[in-house]
């Protein structure tokens, strides 16, 4: 039997005019009333109970996540694994791609923020953007440091940085490129160029960073690697920041007679199961995605019951071990 609104008013004693009212939110009605007919509601299993239990909550069981780009095969992954446990939880998600763009990050998040999402998980972020600082709207970020009181998600950054400059250092090393992106953008991620740093000074060897953005096309980021080559002919060794740049950084030196492991040495940073199937060869550190997606999602359901966290966490890194040292 299909339960109308009219059973609904029928079982709380009151008229269907109410329940509507209830449903839509809509006009004065006492706490007693109202709780009358959600209980009628929750009593009779009618099927628009969700929706009412959720305007009658302020609830939408709806979370918004703002990333660069599920183009690429970290941020892809990291996505796919945030949807699937948010989900799991009873939630259903709207996405951006912001590719870093201000103004196209600022326009995703008052269309999220509009549709009444009721939390955030952000793996992108520009300064300045006024709408993060809603202190009705819980946020967690991955990677990015947004202001002190969102929690940040983040693998072992600095440890991944020094597990990558070792490894190329134990097997023979000495003239070592990293590639970061921009310092401007405030993450963890920069830690990775720090370990490097800190680990060649420890050797006595002297360290060299280049800049490729992240936001950068492909022909932009083959030009800059092409430099890198050009600037410093005696490179040995490589550590690039993620695994999209150290495939461009083989394919390129392949192209300039390198061969790899032999004359030059590469590790990346991500080591999604994209990658890993797709360049296996390449050895990499890997971020646990599944982990950093389960400590996001708990993080922001824990804010979302106003509850407090933990203002960071710091997830351990691996190496994959390919043939690229």
């Amino acid at each position: 039997m299909v339960v109308k609104i009219d059973d609904v008013a029928k079982v709380a004693g009151v008229s269907k005019t109410t329940v509507s009212r209830v449903l839509n939110n809509r006009g004065y009605l006492s706490e007693k009333t109202i709780k009358k007919v959600h209980d009628a509601i929750d009593y009779l299993n009618y099927q628009p109970n969700a929706v009412a239990r959720q305007l009658y909550k302020k609830e939408t069981k709806l979370v918004g996540l703002i990333f660069p780009t599920v183009d690429n095969p970290f941020f892809g992954e990291l996505v796919a694994e945030l949807e699937k446990r948010l989900f799991d939880a009873g939630f259903k998600v709207l996405i951006g791609n912001s590719m870093n763009d201000p103004e196209k990050e600022e326009t995703y998040l008052k269309e999220l923020i509009s549709n009444q999402v009721d939390g955030l998980i952000v793996g992108a972020q520009n300064i300045g953007i006024d709408e993060y600082h809603n202190a009705n709207l819980p946020v967690v970020a991955i990677d990015r440091v947004m202001n002190e009181d969102i929690p940040v998600i983040s693998s072992d950054n600095y440890m991944g940085g020094k597990l990558a400059t070792e490894l190329l250092i134990n097997s023979g090393a000495k003239h070592i490129i990293n590639t970061d992106g921009p310092r401007n953008l405030e993450t963890p991620a920069h830690r990775r160029r720090d370990a490097y740093e800190d680990v060649m000074k420890d050797h006595g060897l002297d360290p060299h960073t280049c800049l490729i953005d992240f936001n950068w096309d492909m022909d932009q980021k083959a030009k800059a690697v092409q430099e890198i080559f050009t600037e410093y002919p005696e490179v040995d060794g490589i550590f690039a920041t993620n695994d999209i740049d150290a495939a461009l950084i083989w394919q390129t030196a392949t192209k300039l007679g390198y061969k790899i492991p032999d004359d030059l040495k590469i590790v990346g940073y991500d080591g999604s199961n994209t990658t890993r199937m797709l360049l296996p060869e390449l050895t990499t550190i890997q971020q646990p995605v599944e982990e950093m997606a389960t400590a996001a999602v708990k993080t922001l359901i824990q804010r979302i019951d106003g509850k407090k966290t933990d203002l960071e966490q710091t997830i351990p890194v691996k190496v994959w071990q390919g043939q690229s040292i």
